[in-house]
């Protein structure tokens, strides 16, 4: 899994999170840039990522990994502050697999997890 959040202390929280899951590993970036570099060399089962992030932000991450053959396929969880009905409307719109928000409510994150992982091991 990657994940892609330019707050450390989320970065922690995640990754504290996902300790229950020794199977799952976790790779982090701190921006959209190095998001989409660790995304085309890595090809994770799963992007989790912010939207909010200075430089390009999450919308921005998802267009660009959409056009990339080898990363298109990767289901992309956003995981943002943005909570009101319109953000979580246009986020699903744009392609997210799921739109998640802040704080992170953990067994609905997991299940969340769980769904796009099952998803991104089919052919």
């Amino acid at each position: 899994m990657l994940y892609v959040e330019d707050n450390p202390a989320n970065l922690l929280l995640v990754e504290d999170i996902l300790a229950r899951r020794p199977a799952i590993r976790m790779l982090s970036a701190r921006d959209g840039a190095s998001g989409i570099e660790l995304a085309r060399s890595a090809l994770p089962d799963v992007i989790v990522l912010d939207i909010n992030m200075q430089g390009l932000d999450g919308n921005d991450v998802l267009r660009f990994l959409g056009q990339v053959p080898a990363t298109a396929r990767i289901p992309v969880i956003a995981l943002t502050a943005n909570a009101m009905p319109d953000d979580i409307a246009k986020g699903l719109e744009a392609g997210f697999f799921r739109y998640l928000t802040k704080p992170i409510k953990i067994d609905e994150f997991m299940a969340t997890l769980d769904v796009a992982l099952k998803s991104s091991q089919r052919p």
